[in-house]
């Protein structure tokens, strides 16, 4: 008996690859430029009944403070500018105003604790760290510090000088200049960070050896593997030679793994992220050490070191003198910033002739 025609059609039908469809996807939906970081806005500065907590963490401020080159490199220059314009004083020593100034560039506060002799009088000025350091939720003239849990030390009242950098949100702590700037900090650690892993790991070294030549017998193969292992290894870059009879064009073909990892666009990340976090600092460029990728280079660096000492040292000393107002006494001030030019040798002038 044989199958009625019908039957056979719907079996091969039965059989027969699904038709393939078109379909359309996204990665993922749109994230606000605004959103979450607006509830810095709303929290400011959290008060647990004692002492209020800072409205930026200070322990992320302090752990970036290494993630990128020039943001420490930044900090580390205008301490060091400031500190080498700082007049030492009896209560206060050069190294206690370094410390004090890359307190305030960092965290954007700084705190001096004023200690008194047994006549009442100002004996020194201690320097308290910022990351350590609150201020009282009764009174904000009563300040904190605070290591830890059930760390604590609570100062006498009036006794602690705080300079803060102003925030549009609070009143109660500073916030620094550059936190606009942390999102190209951290992405120039992240960018160097692939880069050394993918150092680490040999993908740059890294291969696919691709054969679809038929005259390759199995033995051939497993000999070509055993190769491959014996080459591998660190330092071992060692040449391989095949010898392939009849082959055919692109039987044997070698896809480096680099050529697809090594395009993350890894200077440009590393320029542009710079770039930025410069930007936040208002440092000139030829003053961190920069070397121009360009031709015209950065210009001079005399008046770049002029105009950064009128518009950004200037107005950091008048902030860190205000110390002068809250003790009564003359204890910070600096000595100009003045850049000496090299002066020629004697002779070395050309005689008028």
């Amino acid at each position: 008996m044989t199958d009625h025609p019908a039957t056979l059609q719907t079996a091969a039908a039965d059989h027969a690859q699904p038709a393939t469809r078109g379909e359309a996807f996204t990665f993922g939906d749109p994230v606000p430029v605004m959103d979450r970081r607006e509830i810095l806005d709303y929290i400011e500065a959290w008060s647990n009944g004692r002492w209020y907590e800072p409205p930026v963490s200070v322990d992320g401020l302090a752990k970036s403070f290494r993630s990128s080159t020039h943001h420490a490199s930044a900090l580390f220059f205008k301490r060091n500018v400031l500190a080498s314009c700082f007049v030492p004083h009896p209560w206060l020593d050069r190294e206690t105003f370094a410390a004090l100034a890359l307190d305030f560039l960092t965290f954007g506060n700084c705190y001096l604790e004023r200690v008194r002799n047994r006549l009442g009088s100002t004996l020194r000025l201690r320097h308290s760290l910022a990351k350590y350091t609150r201020r009282g939720a009764e009174d904000l003239s009563q300040y904190f510090f605070v290591r830890g849990w059930q760390q604590e030390h609570e100062f006498e009242p009036g006794s602690v000088w705080h300079l803060r950098e102003f925030d549009v949100n609070q009143e109660i702590y500073g916030v620094p200049e550059y936190l606009s700037s942390l999102q190209a900090a951290w992405l120039n650690e992240s960018a160097t960070l692939f880069r050394r892993r993918y150092y680490n790991n040999g993908s740059h070294a890294g291969f696919i050896l691709y054969i679809n030549d038929a005259q390759q017998s199995q033995e051939d193969v497993d000999n070509l593997r055993a190769a491959l292992k014996e080459a591998k290894g660190p330092g071992n870059f060692r040449n391989l030679f095949l010898y392939s009879p009849n082959g055919k064009k692109d039987g044997v073909q070698v896809i480096p793994v680099s050529e697809v990892a090594a395009k993350d666009d890894f200077f440009n990340i590393k320029n542009v992220s710079r770039d930025d976090v410069l930007a936040a600092h208002r440092i000139p460029p030829q003053l961190m050490g920069i070397v121009p990728s360009n031709t015209g280079g950065f210009g001079a660096v005399l008046p770049a070191a002029q105009v950064f000492a009128r518009n950004e040292l200037l107005p950091l000393q008048q902030r860190l003198a205000t110390l002068n107002d809250w003790i009564g006494e003359e204890v910070v001030t600096f000595t100009p910033y003045i850049i000496e030019s090299a002066t020629p040798a004697p002779g070395s002038e050309r005689e008028p002739a």
